[in-house]
């Protein structure tokens, strides 16, 4: 598979002969100062994919080219936003960037509820806590009827929370779930902006009425639309499975599991349409066989991301070590070698590790932490490649 590795642009603290030299091949990234909704212009898609290629790498994945919300739950300019995303995809297409990744969650992208949690190492990870979710639900968004989606257990979890956290826990709460993570990601909520839990709710108000049968068939008109052009400029949508896999916020998921993957795959049955397989968002479901998704999805996947979490009984779960956890990465590498070998690979989710605090990166994306994980699956890879070598 291509080593690729996401990258936020000229403004990213990581810089791109950085990467050469650490072996990446590919650059996964996106024109992150055009706002959502608006067309890409075909001048600064190529602007931007020649300053890849003048590093001596080449732009291998788009990751993203954002959805819009109105396109998501079906809103009145929805027409006019996949015009726009119908435009980006043909640029995109005239400069031979053509492996586009997605998603298609309501309102929160990738959900954590804390972005620093320390393991005994000192180093520290990604961590989703089921009952401070469920207090940020209920106490801090005051979400109608949210306490009804918990167990008792969690309530309980949830009272004794409300009587121990802070102002300043709160505000880290909103931090780690709608500012820090959704602001780079998809614009919706940008640091500093006043009454980010009101501007949050009117995003998530927006989606009432739309059930999980609802937004299938948006994510399939959505779909059809912009087929056409995937095929005239062999373009490869890869819609990223939810993370975590499961309903937060009285919102449905629809991309989760197999029965899910099988159904976009199937509503909207064309080449084109395909599957990012991240190992990290599907282990989060402890319902999912990671590597047999791997193997009944490996000919509809365009890309894949390479990361492991460990789920606990009572939901939560954290990122694990790249070798270790239910993504069980080594027979994930095994599978996309020997299935579709050609396909561009990214390292998610390392771990922050000493020398790279205070370094500004964002959540999840460090330097050194994702350099380990990226060695270590380097190695799995020419095992995995030796191993084939041999049986032929």
């Amino acid at each position: 598979m291509e080593k690729t590795w996401r990258w936020f642009g000229k403004k990213d603290k990581i810089q791109l002969n950085m990467l050469r030299q650490i072996g990446v091949e590919g650059i996964v990234s996106a024109l992150h100062d055009v706002p959502n909704g608006q067309v890409w212009p075909l001048d600064a898609i190529q602007e931007y994919k020649q300053n890849i290629e003048n590093h001596g790498l080449r732009w291998s994945v788009v990751e993203s080219l954002p959805v819009s919300e109105a396109i998501k739950y079906g809103g009145e300019d929805r027409d006019f936003l996949i015009e726009n995303y119908i435009q980006s995809l043909e640029n995109l297409g005239k400069a031979g960037v053509t492996t586009v990744c997605y998603n298609f969650m309501p309102v929160l992208d990738w959900a954590r509820t804390d972005l620093f949690h320390e393991w005994e190492d000192g180093s520290s990870s990604l961590y989703f806590d089921k009952a401070r979710f469920a207090y940020f639900e209920i106490h801090i968004l005051k979400r109608q009827g949210a306490e009804h989606d918990y167990q008792p257990e969690i309530l309980q979890k949830v009272a004794e929370l409300k009587n121990t956290l802070t102002e300043e826990d709160n505000n880290d709460l909103i931090d780690s779930v709608i500012v820090k993570t959704q602001g780079f990601v998809n614009g919706n909520i940008k640091e500093g902006e006043l009454n980010p839990i009101e501007k949050f709710n009117n995003l998530l108000a927006l989606y009432n009425g739309i059930d999980k049968d609802q937004l299938r068939e948006n994510m399939k008109y959505f779909l059809e639309k912009i087929m056409p052009v995937c095929e005239e400029w062999n373009i490869q949508m890869c819609v990223h499975p939810d993370d975590p896999p499961f309903a937060l916020l009285g919102l449905p998921r629809i991309v989760t599991n197999e029965e899910d993957i099988d159904w976009f795959l199937n509503a909207v049955d064309n080449p084109h349409n395909g599957l990012t397989f991240c190992a990290g968002s599907l282990s989060a479901n402890l319902q999912n066989d990671v590597p047999a998704l791997a193997q009944k999805f490996a000919s509809r996947t365009r890309f894949v991301h390479l990361r492991s979490t460990n789920v606990f009984e009572n939901g939560d779960f954290i990122e694990a070590h790249h070798l270790d956890g239910r993504g069980k990465l080594i027979d994930v590498v095994r599978i996309f070698e020997k299935e579709n070998p050609k396909l561009p690979m990214r390292i998610d989710h390392g771990r922050l590790l000493t020398d790279d605090i205070d370094k500004g990166y964002n959540p999840g994306y460090s330097f050194l932490g994702r350099m380990l994980a990226l060695g270590q699956i380097e190695g799995v890879m020419a095992t995995v490649q030796n191993e084939m070598a041999r049986q032929n």
